[in-house]
């Protein structure tokens, strides 16, 4: 087994990308990590006459998510050392590869295993988004995009029931079996969900919305992003509305979420066209008087909310 004790980080980074050319797995005997919890990683911490150059479970951790390898359980080898053990990711094992339309986010595609709400980096930011915005206030809630209705599901956990049943909330998305699923999650009688196409919502005559939450959806093929986002702020909000809108950084493989927009012709992850997004709808919502924050990590969330609203 390979011992590494004070080499530096891309010594370490360099053989793994090679040992994993020809297996699926590597394993490795490092410092114990809580034997030196407090120092940064780098700093160099001596037991035994032997210095070991420090990193926390986190760097292992963030490490193997650079490899496209999920961590196992690290074993406990001696008194001062762990085993970590690396096991590459199933990257065919994800929705992103799926020619399918209506039904590639239906609930017999592998994308219905994905449970956004269950993933820490996209809960904390979705969770101070809908605070920010001061959901159980407003009234009329659109969602582009709604799958089965996840983002419903934690607005209805966090406010009362009396806040919950106050607010009507529309849904729409392609997938004609996650809005069926939908509608069964969702029978108080304030939810209303619809198969359709979001680049034709004139048709709908929805009227006005107090919030409109979009997730991974305004970037989507098909969807007219800057015609279909100015026409949401425009026709479709309230004069003291709010907006959500979620952008995705990170890819779904092999049960994980992966960090870092994947473009076109790169072969690493290239954040060239979601900064541009993300900074077009800044933009435009400042020019329109909004206050616009930009938070999360896997998901970048854009919130804005009327300047002269209440705050």
């Amino acid at each position: 087994m390979k011992i590494f004790t004070s080499q530096p980080l891309s010594d370490i980074l360099a053989w793994a990308y090679e040992t994993l050319k020809e297996n699926n797995t590597l394993t490795f005997e490092v410092l114990n990590p809580d034997i030196g919890r407090g120092n940064y990683a780098g700093e160099s911490v001596t037991v035994d006459d032997i210095t070991y150059v420090y990193r926390s479970y986190k760097a292992w951790s963030d490490l193997g998510e650079i490899l496209f390898c999920r961590m196992l359980t690290p074993k406990i080898l001696t008194e001062h050392t762990v085993q970590i053990t690396y096991e590459k990711l199933d990257l065919g094992d994800s929705f992103h590869h799926s020619d399918a339309k209506e039904e590639k986010y239906g609930t017999a595609s592998r994308f219905s295993a994905i449970h956004k709400n269950e993933e820490p980096a996209f809960l904390s930011s979705y969770l101070r988004a809908l605070r920010s915005v001061k959901v159980g206030t407003r009234k009329r809630i659109l969602n582009l995009g709604i799958n089965t209705g996840d983002e419903f599901d934690l607005i209805r956990s966090i406010l009362s029931q009396e806040e919950y049943h106050n607010i009507e909330l529309i849904g729409i998305d392609h997938s004609i079996s996650a809005i069926e699923k939908a509608r069964e999650r969702f029978d108080e009688g304030n939810a209303t969900f619809y198969v359709h196409d979001i680049n034709d919502l004139a048709s709908l005559e929805l009227g006005r919305f107090d919030l409109i939450i979009t997730i991974g959806t305004l970037q989507s093929p098909g969807i007219e992003f800057k015609p279909l986002f100015m026409k949401l702020v425009q026709e479709y909000l309230t004069p003291n509305g709010a907006l959500i809108l979620g952008f995705p950084n990170c890819r779904w493989m092999g049960g994980e979420m992966i960090y870092g927009a994947k473009a076109p012709n790169y072969p690493y992850s290239e954040m060239t066209l979601l900064y541009k997004d993300v900074y077009y709808c800044k933009k435009y919502l400042q020019q329109k008087k909004f206050r616009v924050t930009l938070t999360g990590k896997d998901y970048v969330f854009l919130t804005g909310t009327k300047i002269h609203s209440i705050s």
